[in-house]
């Protein structure tokens, strides 16, 4: 308790601000107060949201701002530097996306589903889902000499049958970015296998290195870039 004391005691003293070799030291630790507090950021999940936030003119924001595309799937609205070298963050935009497993194997129905409603449909789109829905149970294998192509057996009437290859690769555009933009069209590899009771299972893999990722982050800055057109003095759009 004694302790506490002296150091309460030798606290209430107020710094000793000395210059040594042109130097400057306290005998205290000081903490700098701030005079100029920063918001809390808002938490948006569309880019509309973002939009509407900035053209209505609510808060009042520096002179310049920046609209910055992170990723695919985020934006943020921050400020420029201010006197002490910090930044803003006045809105944080996270894009809702829907789930989908990549590179996992999935019994067909499932990937029927999900090829039907987290996709953009286009030829290829058709193809999976042709192909997928009449596979026979058991007959997935593997063909020719390259490891890479696949054949089963599909139905193609009503009594008829007839062996066909597994599309590869294919064309898809899957919601992987803000709905306000375009999906970019990238590669997959289509693999298909049998696994004992649970029959035929299905699964895409990317392809393209993720380079969609690029396209889908050019097409965010161009939508913002045409929306914020007459504010582009204020506002800079960068990715």
């Amino acid at each position: 308790m004694i302790k506490e004391a002296l150091e309460y005691v030798v606290g209430l003293k107020k710094p000793e601000i000395v210059e040594v070799g042109g130097q400057t030291y306290s005998d205290k630790s000081l903490s700098r107060i701030c005079h100029n507090p920063k918001a809390d950021s808002i938490e948006m999940r569309t880019l509309t949201s973002l939009v509407e936030y900035i053209k209505a003119n609510i808060d009042t924001m520096a002179d310049k701002m920046l609209v910055h595309v992170v990723s695919p799937t985020e934006v943020r609205l921050y400020s420029q530097l201010d006197a002490d070298r910090k930044r803003e963050y006045v809105v944080t935009v996270k894009a809702q996306i829907p789930e989908f497993s990549y590179g996992r194997y999935m019994d067909n129905e499932s990937f029927i589903i999900a090829l039907q409603s987290k996709f953009i449909p286009n030829s290829d789109t058709d193809l999976l889902l042709k192909f997928a829905g009449t596979v026979e149970n058991g007959t997935v294998a593997e063909y020719g000499d390259d490891g890479v192509s696949q054949k089963a057996t599909i139905k193609t009437g009503i009594a008829s049958k007839g062996d066909a290859i597994v599309p590869n690769p294919v064309k898809l555009r899957p919601f992987r970015t803000f709905v306000e933009v375009e999906q970019p069209e990238s590669s997959f590899v289509f693999r298909m296998r049998d696994d004992g009771s649970r029959g035929v299972e299905c699964a895409i893999f990317e392809a393209d290195g993720g380079a969609w990722k690029n396209a889908a982050m050019a097409n965010i800055k161009d939508y913002l870039q045409f929306e914020l057109a007459e504010l582009k003095e204020q506002f800079t759009v960068i990715s």
